[in-house]
């Protein structure tokens, strides 16, 4: 891993999160290198001092959340990692009938409510002066933007995947237990609901009662325990080219490590937890996908919406019964217009990475209906700007 650079050792997606989340993670982790004490150090005192104004939410807006109402239909957008899901994510926010979990409660859930004020200001000024975009791609980063809600759950409980990027030499246990939920103890699994529930009620608060869109890629493994807690929710699965996912999850990984990683891990041990996670994920979740109902469940392949994002709109809205396109699609279009000199980043497909994915991930070329390349054809390697919005 490269040299870590000063300013990364303080900041830490766990840093206003729960202190009693954070020292049992600590507990369990198998340890930290000592390189990383300093961010250590940091996450704690910033929990610890952030936990009056917890308190404070608590007393002041515990009552109203416990009585809020989640609509009973959530539209839920899963897939793995890297597959557009942020892209279709922020489109779909555009209506105005849809609400969602904004940036600034996955950052600060247990005090997001309270905080409205001066506090997100605060941290707003901080995210986009010095995180314009996303460090994984270009998107930009708004503190009331829509964000994945898997970073709200890390801040609040160790059930969550995210927490792999933090302890990755424990990455294939958290994996199975927080996002596949097999080894999962009854307890944790009920701590998970009770935790998750708790986001979307307060989402649900913070949005006046609106429906909820959430975009969770581990939510792809999780199928069976969401149609538990939203039996009529529907779904929207994307999927991509296991070749430029492949690429594309790399660097995911590469990049997310350096703000996060506690415990050191090298290249190649990086390739097989991409590879083994998204063997089994995909496995689960097509296992798992015949639960849901026809009528509640539409794949949308990457390369789809980024060839014609607003006929893919459309088509989700009439084939899940969605009401409100025609009154949401200037909107839709206005937001598309403000994207088009999106930066996409570059990837290089090469014969060894055809063959690793061949080898690999087979199955998915069936599942998902991509074309297999042969790695001996390929003396030059392809090239390929894709959409880093997932």
């Amino acid at each position: 891993m490269k040299d870590l650079e000063l300013a990364s050792l303080f900041e830490h997606p766990l840093a206003m999160g729960s202190v009693r989340s954070w020292f049992r993670l600590l507990w369990n982790s198998g340890g930290v290198d000592a390189r990383y004490l300093t961010r250590v150090l940091f996450v704690t005192l910033t929990t610890l001092l952030t936990s009056p104004v917890r308190v404070y939410e608590r007393v002041r807006y515990g009552r109203a959340v416990r009585r809020t109402q989640i609509p009973p239909e959530p539209i839920f957008i899963i897939g793995h990692w890297r597959t557009g899901t942020t892209h279709l994510h922020l489109l779909l926010c555009q209506d105005p009938q849809l609400g969602f979990v904004s940036m600034f409660q996955t950052l600060a859930p247990g005090f997001f409510l309270a905080g409205r004020g001066i506090i997100q200001k605060i941290v707003g000024y901080w995210l986009e002066k010095g995180h314009p975009t996303r460090f994984i791609d270009n998107v930009p980063l708004r503190i009331d933007a829509p964000q994945e809600e898997e970073f709200a759950l890390a801040n609040v409980t160790p059930h969550a995947f995210l927490h792999v990027f933090s302890f990755p030499r424990q990455a294939a246990d958290l994996f199975a237990r927080t996002t596949l939920f097999q080894g999962i103890a009854p307890e944790a699994l009920t701590e998970w609901s009770t935790c998750y529930l708790e986001i979307l009620r307060k989402a649900t608060l913070n949005t006046d009662g609106k429906r909820l869109i959430l975009k969770n890629c581990a939510h792809t493994g999780r199928i069976r325990a969401l149609l538990e807690l939203f039996p009529d929710a529907k779904f929207i699965h994307m999927c991509r080219n296991p070749y430029y996912l492949f690429l594309s999850t790399r660097r995911l990984w590469q990049v997310v490590l350096s703000k996060s990683q506690l415990q050191d891990i090298t290249p190649a041990e990086i390739d097989r937890l991409i590879l083994q996670f998204y063997t089994r994920l995909m496995q689960q979740y097509l296992a798992e996908r015949v639960l849901i109902p026809a009528e509640n469940l539409l794949d949308v392949r990457f390369e789809d919406m980024e060839a014609n994002p607003l006929g893919e709109v459309r088509r989700i809205y009439e084939a899940l019964g969605l009401p409100g396109f025609a009154d949401a699609e200037l909107a839709f279009r206005a937001y598309l217009a403000s994207v088009t000199d999106y930066t996409k980043n570059d990837h290089q497909l090469t014969a060894e990475v055809i063959d690793l994915v061949n080898r690999h991930w087979s199955f998915a070329f069936d599942a998902w209906g991509y074309r297999r390349l042969d790695p001996t054809t390929a003396h030059d390697p392809a090239r390929s700007r894709v959409l880093e919005g997932g």
